[in-house]
């Protein structure tokens, strides 16, 4: 090496090594500026980890829930984006789906909701939607059998006359810890509740509806980036991901546009009836963001996607929501 580049060489260390001290006594300074808490960035403040230890038996409750899941989003103030409308929502019983039935009312929609026994869980929907100014159906039943999802809505149209909106939004998880755990059983649970159930409430709904009508999907970050102990759910989250790509496609002739929002941890009865107590306390703490999203963050993308004023140009697209990943 000559003397020249010896020169560089020495004077590009010792910038690296200036660097170094300089950030090294800023952290000094400053000792707990890696000690970052969860991130709070809405209109109020939300729950964060360590939350206490529960476990739920299937399908989960969310008047249970301790804290209970914040749905009701205040400070959302709606503008008619759905004025006049009628949406299906599965699983709107409590979690995503309630919120989302909340928030599809206070833009001026009807809503019809299935759920399958939390009976108590959907009259709370359904008095939440009511407060609103609109119209409740509730639907009682297993999405993973055609002939229900056939009923559900040819009942819808009995009640409203039309159907404008389908929110696919049902769904079976459960951990496994290893690949022979899986049991074909559980296989089965798992793929005809996520992947059956949105295809045949798909196929029931769509002769009804006319051009400018949407499907929104609830797909997963587990179908984005795959998770350890949840292998059937998130074959099943991807296949709703390729689902929704198709389907849009398939739809584009008649007007009927098809997106997914893939949420990642979500404070609702889905994880804690899936997951060990102490696992449930520390739910959400992962992320960049250190805390589960509370329901009412996560819905006003199904606004987003319902609403022919703010969506007309988009379909066949995944919406990730999944705290900073």
């Amino acid at each position: 090496m000559t003397d020249k580049r010896q020169r560089e060489a020495e004077a590009a260390a010792e910038n690296q090594r200036d660097v170094q001290r300089q950030v090294d006594r800023t952290e000094e300074k400053n000792p707990g500026a890696k000690e970052d808490g969860p991130m709070q960035a809405g209109a109020r403040e939300y729950p964060e980890p360590p939350f206490p230890e529960q476990h739920q038996p299937k399908p989960g409750t969310e008047r249970t829930l301790d804290p209970e899941p914040l749905y009701d989003a205040p400070f959302y103030k709606g503008s008619g984006k759905l004025e006049g409308k009628v949406a299906l929502i599965t699983g709107g019983d409590s979690g995503i789906g309630r919120s989302v039935a909340v928030l599809f009312a206070r833009e001026g929609a009807d809503v019809a909701i299935t759920f399958l026994t939390e009976e108590a869980d959907a009259e709370e929907t359904k008095r939440a939607v009511e407060k609103e100014g609109r119209k409740c159906l509730l639907l009682p039943g297993d999405v993973s059998l055609q002939e229900y999802c056939e009923d559900a809505v040819e009942r819808v149209i009995a009640a409203f006359g039309k159907l404008d909106i389908l929110v696919n939004n049902a769904a079976f998880q459960y951990h496994a810890r290893s690949l022979e755990e899986l049991t074909a059983r559980h296989f089965d649970t798992t793929i005809r509740t996520n992947l059956a159930g949105y295809f045949f409430m798909s196929k029931a709904a769509v002769p009804h509806m006319k051009p400018g009508a949407a499907i929104v999907n609830s797909g997963s970050v587990t179908g984005i980036r795959g998770s350890t102990e949840l292998l059937d759910y998130s074959m099943t989250k991807g296949g709703i991901h390729a689902f929704t790509r198709a389907l849009a496609s398939n739809l584009v002739p008649r007007g009927i546009r098809v997106n997914a929002v893939a949420p990642g941890p979500v404070w609702t009865p889905l994880n804690p009836s899936e997951r060990p107590p102490e696992e449930v306390a520390q739910f959400g703490s992962g992320t960049p963001m250190k805390r589960p999203a509370q329901p009412e963050e996560v819905a006003p993308a199904y606004v987003f996607l319902a609403s022919p004023q703010c969506s007309s140009y988009i379909t066949g697209e995944i919406l990730p929501i999944i705290g900073g990943y």
